[in-house]
């Protein structure tokens, strides 16, 4: 899948945390053993696809750090992300629709859905980003008209050959 010239579409990215252990300090929470490998094998994925001067924004929770660190590039911390934050939040952020770069959002659930939901049907709904996936939209303009495209939905179970 090859990016879309800035000229065309700005590309939106939502990446939801890999598992993460049970706590009760939700920012401390950790990647389980398999949180680490679901985020390895997404990077892996994700990393060869992004454009070269993608943005890569991600919340202050330890887990969604983690999950950005698979990625080996620098990314920025956003408290606007954090598991409180509002689809308006992640937006602003963002940016979205008008930043011409390729933005990629490391967060949490339901906010991410949430937003999916947002983009795709023009309302919230609780729909679920599974742990680990990766939502990748793009934004552009045909004929005079916005339109908001899905171009991968992928989730670590389909990386890892179903385990």
């Amino acid at each position: 899948m090859a990016p879309l010239s800035p000229e065309t579409a700005m590309d939106l990215i939502l990446w939801r945390h890999a598992e993460a252990e049970v706590g009760s300090d939700d920012l401390a929470r950790r990647l389980t053993v398999r949180g680490a490998k679901q985020a390895r094998q997404m990077a892996a994925w994700l990393k060869p696809r992004l454009p070269k001067h993608t943005r890569i924004l991600v919340s202050p929770a330890v887990r969604t750090q983690q999950t950005a660190d698979a990625l080996e590039l620098p990314y920025e911390t956003s408290r606007k992300l954090a598991p409180d934050a509002s689809v308006y939040d992640l937006l602003s952020a963002a940016g979205w629709p008008d930043s011409r770069q390729t933005i990629l959002i490391v967060g949490h659930q339901p906010t991410l859905g949430q937003l999916a939901a947002l983009l795709l049907s023009g309302q919230e709904a609780p729909w679920t980003v599974k742990k680990g996936a990766v939502w990748w939209f793009s934004n552009r303009v045909r004929a005079g008209e916005t339109q908001t495209l899905l171009r991968c939905c992928l989730g670590p179970d389909i990386l890892a050959g179903g385990s």
